[in-house]
């Protein structure tokens, strides 16, 4: 029997240009119906993606874009496929985690593969290293090509919130770093999860849970990660609040003192102008202030709320490393 770490290269390694050769190859092999899966999904979501965006920016020509003639133009465009699809992308962080972060070393702890593959040459970090980076480079690679191509298709409506918002995690959570740092996150959090509980099904099953747990927390905070910057007022409060600027998501209002104390605008609520007024100037109020999060942030929360999830996610790779050193098998 060959030996797993294996000198001799295999039949698909040889020929010209780089190949996978050794514990590389075995891995790829191992996994190929999922590898070449993601490659081809990743393939087709993308190119489907370029066709809408084609297809929106023949709409947007027709209308006179980038200085539409019509006012409301955005009407015209349609956001249905674009808001599916980042709702679509939003799942992928838990595919991820339970089909393939999860099985992807529990199944060999289950049916003893570990066993076979630890007790040739190869040892268990070499093998957990070539398991979980060989899969890690696959994903990666496929969601920086999907991120980067929902991302150029939303780009031409991305002032417009009455399209889709922003701040909306269809958007915010699949463009840029943010997508890429979710998906390795499950992933490497199936993978630890499987290594600790050696069952496939149960695996699974927990990772689905913690991926959910995830998003939940991930959406909670994502607002979060910005500076909310303030507008503020000193005419009166009888009109409605000033107008934020197209692109901006209002966060909260409130009614403001010349002295700067915060009333919420549901203050001096009163049956009569006359005495809302009174109700007024008795609390001193002499205007509105806005608080809002300007899309010039958006770039800047996506690598800090990334920038934590990567923290996190080479925390956990650090912890199946030392667990797949001394528990694995």
């Amino acid at each position: 029997m060959t030996t797993m770490t294996g000198t001799r290269t295999s039949p698909a390694a040889t020929g010209r240009g780089p190949r996978l050769t050794g514990l590389n190859w075995l891995v790829w092999r191992q996994h190929r119906a999922t590898y070449w899966t993601l490659i081809g999904g990743t393939v087709l979501a993308a190119g489907w993606m370029v066709y809408q965006h084609m297809g929106m920016m023949d709409t947007l020509h027709a209308l006179g874009w980038p200085h539409p003639k019509s006012a409301d133009w955005e009407r015209n465009v349609g956001s249905g496929a674009l808001t599916w699809t980042g709702y679509g992308l939003g799942f992928l962080p838990i595919l991820i985690g339970v089909f393939v972060g999860a099985p992807l070393i529990a199944g060999d702890l289950e049916n003893g593969t570990a066993k076979l593959v630890t007790s040739q040459s190869v040892s268990r970090i070499r093998w957990v290293a070539a398991k979980v980076g060989v899969t890690v480079l696959v994903v990666l690679a496929g969601t920086v090509v999907l991120s980067q191509a929902f991302g150029w298709w939303w780009s031409p409506v991305k002032d417009r919130t009455s399209v889709i918002p922003w701040t909306e995690g269809a958007v915010f959570d699949n463009t840029g770093p943010v997508l890429t740092a979710l998906t390795l996150f499950t992933l490497v959090g199936g993978v630890a999860i499987g290594m600790v509980l050696r069952r496939t099904l149960l695996s699974m099953v927990v990772t689905f849970g913690f991926a959910v747990a995830v998003q939940i927390v991930w959406s909670h905070f994502r607002l979060q990660l910005g500076s909310p910057v303030s507008l503020v007022t000193h005419t009166g409060v009888m009109t409605s609040p000033p107008n934020v600027p197209n692109s901006a998501f209002q966060v909260d209002s409130w009614f403001t003192t010349a002295s700067g104390k915060l009333y919420g605008w549901g203050t001096c609520v009163e049956s009569t102008e006359k005495a809302q007024q009174a109700c007024l100037g008795q609390k001193g109020i002499v205007g509105w202030r806005v608080d809002y999060l300007p899309i010039s942030q958006m770039s800047s929360m996506q690598w800090f709320g990334a920038s934590v999830l990567l923290a996190v996610t080479v925390a956990v790779v650090a912890f199946i490393f030392v667990w797949g050193r001394k528990r694995v098998v």
